[in-house]
């Protein structure tokens, strides 16, 4: 796509819709070129930090450890009242997943006395 807003006399509306794009696209995209050199795309930087540092998450998995069927927002308010730290519930979902635990609360039910039997 770079290559053909090179081309005398082209221009950039040409381009998109020769392509299928917008035309901030290919805006960007010449951008890029101009400042990186390269049109490539940036490589991935990971994504945002997390707002729980180590130990707050080793706190949160204690507590599970301690009590299995603590509901998330109570582990959060626990979070807030102990460390000031505010984070939302998916945030301890998120960790306590990372963690691999789990947050089923009830064991599986015993088979129906109606089936029958294999």
């Amino acid at each position: 796509m770079a290559a053909a807003c090179q081309r005398p006399g082209q221009r950039q509306h040409a381009v998109a819709a020769q392509f299928g794009v917008r035309l901030s696209f290919v805006a960007k995209l010449l951008r890029r070129q101009r400042t990186s050199g390269t049109v490539a795309a940036k490589p991935w930087n990971g994504g945002p930090a997390r707002c729980l540092d180590a130990a707050a998450q080793a706190q949160l998995v204690a507590w599970v450890g301690q009590q299995p069927d603590i509901p998330l927002a109570e582990l959060r308010a626990l979070l807030a009242a102990q460390n000031g730290l505010r984070v939302c519930v998916s945030t301890v979902w998120q960790v306590l997943a990372a963690h691999d635990l789990r947050r089923k609360k009830k064991p599986c039910m015993r088979p129906h006395a109606t089936r029958p039997a294999s």
